[in-house]
């Protein structure tokens, strides 16, 4: 009889509670097990502190670089400019200059129409009607040829009488002379030609020695001007006022 009463007792929700057969029930999660006695839960990790900035060293570190950019980029703009100016200048020579071979080339043409005019004798010319005619149309081509020439900026280089310059005349000889200072140009060979501002083929002379020493470029008043003339000129013309090669 009291397995009947144990049958009884069981219910619907006794096979629940036991679970199916052969199956125990879960375990109730189990609490957390308390800290032992006398230990400290575990503290979360302290943040370090951060330096302090010095905003004053950063703003003088950030002037000085501005400085130093600064000037940097005044440089590059400063080369930029000049290497545009030399362009510019190089183009204006080159345009400038352009004909200057060119025109060293027909230099040969100017001297063979003054040496055929210088062949001529006065007295031969007026005698022959024909001849005079040739030389009048020589001095038409040489004059036309000068003409276009100055139009290019081509000029002769003044040489006779003048003081010997390095710059544009070519000793080729010496002559004792001492009527004239020494240095002076006595005598035109070949005459030079300048190009604007540039000699296009110096002017070949012969140069007077044994004359008086010439007087300084401007007097005493000079002052610096007078400088440049004594240097490679005065080396130039201190070479025919002793004996040489060449002098008499």
């Amino acid at each position: 009889m009291a397995a009947d009463v144990n049958k009884e007792g069981q219910g619907p929700g006794s096979e629940a509670a036991t679970g199916p057969a052969g199956e125990q029930p879960a375990a109730a999660e189990a609490p957390e097990a308390p800290a032992p006695a006398g230990e400290r839960p575990a503290a979360e990790p302290e943040l370090q502190p951060q330096p302090a900035v010095d905003w004053e060293l950063r703003l003088e570190a950030a002037e000085v670089e501005a400085t130093r950019l600064k000037d940097e980029l005044l440089r590059a703009l400063a080369e930029v400019e000049n290497v545009r100016k030399r362009a510019a200048r190089d183009k204006a020579d080159a345009a400038r200059y352009a004909i200057s071979g060119f025109a060293r080339d027909l230099l040969p043409v100017v001297d063979n129409l003054q040496r055929a005019l210088a062949s001529v004798e006065p007295g031969t010319r007026a005698g022959d009607s024909a001849l005079e005619a040739l030389v009048a149309g020589v001095e038409m081509t040489g004059k036309a040829l000068l003409a276009v020439f100055e139009r290019h900026g081509i000029t002769p280089i003044a040489a006779a009488g003048e003081r010997f310059d390095p710059h544009v005349h070519e000793a080729m000889f010496e002559v004792p002379d001492e009527s004239v200072p020494a240095g002076t140009v006595v005598q035109v060979l070949e005459p030079g030609f300048m190009i604007h501002d540039r000699p296009l083929r110096p002017a070949r002379v012969a140069v007077s020695r044994g004359g008086p020493k010439p007087p300084a470029a401007g007097g005493d008043d000079a002052g610096a001007e007078a400088a440049p003339d004594t240097g490679a000129t005065r080396a130039g013309t201190a070479a025919y006022e002793g004996a040489g090669p060449g002098g008499g």
